[in-house]
């Protein structure tokens, strides 16, 4: 039976149930409840904003979301996001599915953390962000209803999720600083790591080779 939290269905194909395996076995109690939360805040947050959108696809994008913050990618030299995206496509292609679909979850995942992009794009890359945004930064806690979200956080508990979530974050970027420019992963860095230096876009700029 197709489990219900907070009157959204989870996922139960063949598809959702080996991503979800494999994303628990890949990842931390932290990262796991953390990914399923996402599905499900950005699943309320489509319901409320009356979005239509695949629910598999928008559980698939949300349960890889983080896959690419693990050990296996700190030497990869690329974004974590894209890592998580292509690790997300990979397995994809191998159930054979269609591109369009893959497309959709790497954008989704690719892209959730650059503000101000997201809700423009198609619901499922939309939502995907707006689940993270709720879980992490707390933006749209208010749009869901407390019945709601004490129903997701006692089936996907957080405990001391802020610590927690911020040490994922630099434990998986600290290898790769200069892949944080750009992005809001710098400010991590500028906390956690002493000795960090933000690559400066204007001195980018000014100091190119570019003679005038």
């Amino acid at each position: 039976m197709t489990t219900e939290i907070a009157g959204v269905k989870i996922p139960d194909s063949k598809l959702a149930t080996e991503a979800t395996e494999l994303v628990r076995d890949a990842t931390t109690e932290l990262l796991y409840h953390h990914s399923r939360r996402v599905h499900l805040f950005g699943a309320l947050q489509g319901q409320r904003r009356g979005l239509t959108f695949d629910p598999e696809l928008l559980y698939l994008a949300a349960m890889f979301h983080d896959l690419g913050l693990g050990p296996e990618h700190r030497a990869s030299g690329r974004r974590f996001e894209v890592d998580g995206a292509e690790a997300a496509a990979a397995f994809l292609r191998g159930h054979g599915v269609d591109e369009r679909r893959v497309r959709l979850v790497w954008e989704a995942i690719a892209l959730h953390t650059t503000p101000g992009i997201p809700e423009y794009l198609e619901p499922e890359i939309a939502l995907t962000t707006a689940g993270v945004e709720l879980d992490v930064l707390g933006i749209g806690y208010h749009d869901i209803d407390a019945g709601a979200r004490d129903a997701v956080v006692a089936a996907h508990p957080r405990p001391d999720f802020k610590r927690g979530i911020l040490r994922a974050f630099h434990e998986g970027i600290v290898p790769k600083p200069e892949t944080t420019f750009g992005n809001v992963k710098a400010d991590v860095l500028a906390r956690f790591s002493p000795g960090f230096k933000r690559t400066d876009f204007v001195e980018v700029i000014e100091r190119s080779d570019w003679p005038e």
